[in-house]
């Protein structure tokens, strides 16, 4: 199996998106993390969920997480009001690495490898280099075991 045969389409998302959009397409296509892309369309980040939900919760929550049980529901209820006027350039981390990416002939291995290496949970399959740069689809963790498991059988 190579990359480009294993690579599927999957929800991108430009760094100026508005990221309440961002983190509706997460939740309602149950993504691990989207694939955020240049202005070009070239792969330039991934937002995992789990930073959506940590720019959610109130800073002294994070710090003291037992003060997360003396917040009552109403106030719970509204906590994605922290996404409005944000950008996902906004919620990406300071440190955001370069997100993995896997030429079309890379084979399974080397994307699990590349994979367990970064700890993503999707890999970029890009064709061609510079200005012709162009992604073919995304590996996902999940999709990758599930070819895995059915080579194996």
């Amino acid at each position: 199996m190579r990359a480009r045969d294993l690579a599927v389409e999957y929800e991108t998302v430009g760094v100026d998106a508005d990221a309440t959009a961002a983190a509706r397409l997460m939740a309602e296509h149950r993504l691990p993390a989207l694939l955020v892309v240049d202005e070009a369309g070239a792969p330039k980040a991934i937002l995992p969920a789990s930073q959506m939900i940590k720019l959610l919760v109130p800073a002294y929550v994070i710090e003291d997480p037992t003060l997360a049980a003396v917040v009552d529901e109403r106030h719970a209820d509204r906590l994605c009001q922290a996404l409005k006027g944000r950008t996902v350039r906004d919620c990406l981390s300071k440190s955001v690495p370069a997100p993995p990416v896997a030429e079309p002939d890379a084979t399974a291995l080397e994307v699990a490898a590349l994979m367990a290496q970064v700890r993503s949970p999707l890999v970029a399959v890009v064709e061609g280099a510079g200005a012709g740069r162009r992604l073919l689809g995304v590996i996902t963790a999940s999709h990758l075991l599930e070819r895995l498991l059915l080579a194996a059988s």
